[in-house]
């Protein structure tokens, strides 16, 4: 009875995926990142990055089901005292999204789903405040996040989507070095900490 059950959900999986709609295309965009420390450490500031590349879409036969991925090089920054932490990697999101039709000519639809990271750049920066090194910043080879938005398209072809990039885990660790003294002569008390890289997304994509 089980291979039986087991035999029917694969039969059916494999007539949705003969039955979906496939459309190949190109996505572009932009990143706003804030970092975000376990334990206070530094004063950080938001900074605009970008992302490109191929994105695929799969149009389900289930009314207004789909689901989208892409391999996108992303870049993003963020200034931590002063610093400017970059990041530079491969992002692959795979969004299960969900349309509503607003006539022939355009849609409105939500994505949520996982996005997989993997470092492609400099893994390891160098934060100073007031010309001391204090401490090193060291980037995960990978990293898990989440999307979660909406988007609108027009025509089946112009695609237009925000959404919010949510870290799942640690996107890289900063190592204290040295102790800091101000310019008021005061040691500053920094720790080794977990920091986090969150970012809206605002992006455009063209399907062929």
């Amino acid at each position: 009875m089980k291979r039986f059950f087991s035999l029917v959900v694969l039969l059916s999986a494999m007539t949705m995926a003969m039955q979906a709609q496939v459309k190949f295309g190109v996505k572009g965009g932009l990143n706003l990142t804030s970092m975000k420390f376990d334990k206070s450490v530094a004063d950080k500031s938001n900074q605009a990055g970008f992302f490109v590349g191929p994105t695929v879409k799969f149009t389900l036969p289930v009314v207004g089901l789909g689901v989208d991925a892409s391999a996108l090089y992303d870049q993003r920054s963020v200034e931590v005292a002063g610093n400017k932490i970059k990041q530079q990697s491969i992002q692959i999101p795979v969004n299960l999204r969900y349309g509503i039709g607003l006539g022939s000519t355009a849609s409105i639809f939500f994505f949520a789903g996982p996005q997989f990271g993997f470092n492609i750049g400099n893994k390891t920066d160098v934060i100073e405040i007031s010309n001391q090194a204090v401490s090193d910043w060291t980037l995960k080879s990978s990293n898990l996040s989440g999307n979660i938005g909406l988007g609108f398209m027009v025509l089946n072809h112009l695609q237009i989507s925000a959404n919010y990039n949510i870290a799942f885990g640690k996107t890289g660790e900063f190592n204290a070095v040295n102790e800091v003294i101000d310019q008021a002569g005061q040691a500053l008390n920094l720790k080794d900490n977990d920091g986090k890289m969150n970012s809206w997304q605002i992006a455009l994509a063209y399907y062929f």
